[in-house]
Formats: C-alpha cells, sequence, structure tokens
C-alpha cells in the first residue's frame, strides 16, 4: 500500500489573503514567505518523497511573535505545523496545504549555562552539536547525540524524542531534559517540569517530548549536562556472519557493562560507510560491531579487556581498540555518516527506525534478509543495537515505476515484524505520516482513542499538526482490511472499531 498523504482541503484564497495580511500587520517582511519559491524549501522534512507547498511560511524572532502567529491561526481555524532544521525522518513536519508552516529556525541562541548545577537553557533552534560546544569549556556535553546532530535543534529533538549513538548508556531526549516552555495552540505560555530533579503533579514533560508537535509549540528547553569522562575508547569487532555479531549485543549486556555506544553495520553500510569517510573499516566483514566504553581510567581498562573477551567468544573474526583519540572518532565518523554514505550508492533509499528486544535481534536480522528477498529490494542495517533501535536502509530508484511503493510494503513489513516480537514501530524518528499504518498494528482501537482524547485535551480543534502520529478510527479500518503479502487480513487479532 503506497503511504496516503493526509488529506486536506484546498487552501482557500480569500483566507489566505486574510491571513497573509494579518501575519504582515505583527511581523517583519522577512518573516512572511507567500511567494512559491520562497515556500518551496520547506515543502517537506528528511522524509523526502512525499513533498507538499504549505500555504504560507512564517520565520518569527521571538516568542512574543509565536504567540500571536498561534492566536491569529485559532482565531482563523488555520491548521500550523512547527517545524525545527527539517532533519526528520517521518515525514512529521511535513506542511500543509491550507496551513502555516511555523519555522523556529531564528530562535538559536543559548540563554543561559549553569556549569554548577550542570544546565543549559537554550531556544529550540540551537543544533545539537552547539549545546556541547558551548560547554565544552566546563568540563561538560549533552549526551543525546543522533547522527544529524551536527545539523538537527533541540526543539526537532524534544519534538521526536531524539537519541544517538550513546544513548544506550544516557538515555534519550527525555531522559535529559528538566523542562520545557511551550505556547499553546491558543497562545498561551505553560512551563512544565523544573529545574530540581523531579517536578509536582503529572509527569507532562515525558508526555510531550516525542509528542510530534502535536500538542505545543516548543519555545525554550532546559537540559541536563554531564561531565566529560577521564576517558572514552571504542573496540571494533568485525564478524563473518551478521546473526554473530547480533547474538554478541546480548553477550556484552549480559556481561553486565552497559556501553557508552554499542552500533552495528552490516555489509553494505560498511563499505557505503569506508568509501564514503575512509574510517579503516574491515570492508570484507558481514558485521561490524562499535562498542564505546567510558569512564575512569581503571574502569575502562577493565571493561574493554571484558568486551574483547566476549566478542572474540562469540565468533568476532578480528577485534581492533581504537589506539588514540583521532582513531576512535574516525570510527565514529564512519558510523554517524552512514545514511549520507548509503546515499551515495542508491538514487533513493528509505530510512526506517523500529525498536526490538536485543534477545531477537539475530532472528529479526534474517528475517529483514528474507523480507529483502521477498520484495526484491537491497537493504543496509545500521542499528542502535545496544538498545534494539533498528535502522534498516531499503534502497531503491523513485524513478522506476512501482520501486517507491514496494519500498514502502517493505518497510512497513519490517515494523509489522518488529511488533510480532515484541518491539515497537519506532524509536527515535516517531510516527509522522510514514507509521501511521503501522499504529494500527501496534495499538488496540481503545488504546487509540486514549492518544486522541490526549489530542484534544492540548488542541481540541486539531490545530497542532493535523493528520500526524495518531491514525483516526476510520484510516485504521481500511488499512485492518487490507490484504497482506499472503493476502491475508492486514491486522490479525484486533478488533473493528465500529466508528466510522
Amino acid at each position: 500500500m503506497s503511504l496516503v498523504l493526509p488529506q486536506r482541503p484546498e487552501p482557500d484564497p480569500q483566507l489566505r489573503s486574510t491571513l497573509v495580511r494579518a501575519l504582515r500587520d505583527f511581523l517583519p517582511p522577512d518573516a512572511v514567505l507567500e511567494a512559491e519559491e520562497e515556500r518551496r524549501p520547506y515543502e517537506c522534512d528528511g522524509l523526502s518523497a512525499y513533498r507538499q507547498l504549505p500555504m504560507v511560511v512564517v520565520l518569527p524572532r521571538t516568542v512574543g511573535e509565536v504567540r500571536q502567529v498561534m492566536r491569529l491561526c485559532h482565531s482563523l481555524g488555520v491548521p500550523v505545523v512547527a517545524r525545527g532544521a527539517g532533519t526528520g525522518l517521518s515525514g512529521g513536519a511535513l506542511p500543509l496545504a491550507d496551513g502555516v508552516l511555523l519555522s523556529l529556525a531564528r530562535f538559536k541562541s543559548i540563554l543561559d549555562i549553569d556549569p554548577v548545577n550542570r544546565t543549559a537553557r537554550v531556544q529550540p533552534g540551537v543544533r545539537n552539536l552547539a549545546i556541547s560546544e558551548a560547554v565544552a569549556p566546563h568540563g561538560l556535553y549533552y549526551a543525546p547525540d543522533p547522527s544529524s546532530q551536527i545539523a538537527c535543534t533541540i526543539g526537532g529533538n524534544v519534538a521526536e524524542n531524539s537519541g544517538g549513538v550513546h544513548c544506550l548508556k544516557y538515555g534519550l531526549t527525555v531522559h535529559n531534559v528538566l523542562k520545557i516552555r511551550l505556547v499553546t495552540v491558543e497562545g498561551e505560555i505553560i512551563e512544565v517540569g523544573a529545574d530540581a530533579p523531579d517536578a509536582p503533579g503529572y509527569d507532562l514533560l515525558a508526555l510531550l517530548i516525542g509528542s510530534e508537535g502535536m500538542l505545543g509549540v516548543v519555545v525554550e528547553v532546559t537540559v541536563r549536562l554531564l561531565p566529560l569522562p577521564e576517558r572514552a575508547q571504542v573496540v571494533l569487532a568485525a564478524f563473518d556472519d551478521v546473526e554473530k555479531a547480533g547474538t554478541a549485543v546480548g553477550e556484552i549486556i549480559a556481561a553486565g557493562i552497559i556501553p557508552a555506544g554499542l552500533e552495528m553495520m552490516d555489509g553494505p553500510a560498511i563499505q557505503a560507510a569506508e568509501d564514503f569517510v575512509h574510517a579503516g573499516y574491515p570492508t570484507a566483514a558481514r558485521a561490524i560491531l562499535l562498542c564505546e566504553v567510558d569512564g575512569t581510567n581503571q574502569e575502562v581498562s577493565e571493561h574493554i579487556l571484558q568486551v574483547r573477551a566476549v566478542l572474540e567468544r562469540c565468533g568476532a573474526t578480528e577485534v581492533r581498540t581504537a589506539g588514540d583519540e583521532a582513531e576512535r572518532l574516525r570510527f565514529w565518523q564512519g558510523r554517524k555518516s552512514a545514511f549520507p554514505a548509503v546515499g551515495r550508492i542508491s538514487p533513493d533509499y528509505y530510512c526506517m527506525d523500529g525498536t526490538i528486544p536485543r534477545r531477537h535481534l539475530p532472528e529479526v536480522l534474517r528475517r529483514t534478509a528474507e523480507l529483502s528477498a521477498e520484495y526484491a529490494l537491497p537493504v543496509a542495517n545500521v542499528f542502535h543495537a545496544g538498545d534494539g533501535n533498528m535502522h534498516p536502509l531499503i534502497l531503491f530508484d523513485a524513478n522506476k515505476p512501482g520501486e517507491l511503493e514496494r519500498a514502502e510494503a517493505l518497510g512497513g513489513a519490517i515494523l509489522e515484524l518488529c511488533v510480532e516480537v515484541g518491539g515497537t514501530i519506532t524509536g527515535e524518528h516517531g510516527v509522522g505520516i510514514e507509521k501511521i499504518g503501522q499504529m494500527c498494528v501496534q495499538f488496540q482501537p481503545e488504546e487509540l482513542e486514549q492518544f486522541r482524547a490526549v489530542k484534544r485535551a492540548f488542541d481540541p480543534r486539531e490545530l497542532l499538526n493535523p493528520g500526524k502520529g495518531v491514525p483516526t478510527p476510520r484510516r485504521c479500518s481500511e488499512y485492518r482490511a487490507l490484504p497482506d503479502r499472503h493476502g491475508h487480513d492486514h491486522v490479525h487479532g484486533h478488533g473493528e472499531d465500529p466508528r466510522p
């Protein structure tokens, strides 16, 4: 089934004229983009297969301007999609033809650094990596490090609950944010969380982080900082079998070691990364693991020896410890460059994002290879292996009729495999428009209704990023009625939602 974009009405010319005129009353001339060539750069996020021109783009500079935009859109019933750097991979920032695209790109100030309490207060347009660069003189850093950290913004990280290669030990965005300020759909300011380790009342902070811009517009974030470790060292292990590498992941954790990062790449990804950045990867390997441990000198020395012993016991054909900081960074550069590297070897690729229990990693790798053969599309696998977060890259050519649709179908099959083994359809990329169908597989109708109830509590008129994240009952009924690749009903064992 080809992904169906949210059905929206065509923009009303009179409403558009009224909206633009009102926006120009309080925003600078360069903050309202209405010409087609001005709006074109905002037509998609990192899921570039799906594009839609927004009705108008606004680029406010102050919280007051954001509030005015939201109040105006609320009064006119105009939907709003908030956007950060546009590096998201699930279509979460796909604009609406009848809506406003609200860019937070100009909110790029680090407002305060508190080295004593190890916190930083930043605007949502601050780049992820810029936080660590700014606090490095204090011996601190910000732990979540998505592969796109050189470009992605903290506001987008909050929206998607992003992770990164070091999330195994230090957690996702939700574990590293203390407080956020956001503007509601009505243009009011609310503050959630606290500067202290805990806040009274319901944990609304955890609810809002990962809500994909559907509940409010984040305008300020207070993040937790960590001290730079005394030492960090990475081990690279090569394997002649992908399943052996998958088994080694579980064995490392079972040994009582929690690595700072534990990443896996298969043969196609290894070759692409090596050709791109020359990281020193063994290109004959069927899979490699990168395992980083950090802490005190003594702790790292002990854990490196333990990790090496586990890897050798699990059948690694080569185990190599980075000899210095330059080599450590080079190993990680290859992993962090895997997505663009794969982009050099295929006209297009479709990046999936599912999470599975670690013990099922060998099985899922084997079955993913079977699905790849069934759909006749190559798959390059890149994993946050330590926490079971898979990123299969499906290679295809959108210029060949039917290949995009086949890539979508393969991606859906992989995600549903994740659910089958007890996992989830997303680890850090979010649902957006991409995984709407698989939400109907993962959750029962009663559960989805609770999600919709939360949405209504924050946004009764469904003006904030509508059509994303949570499917409608009708959408699920239609999806469940579709035949799967074996000709059976698409979803088994899930009761039909009787509402239209």
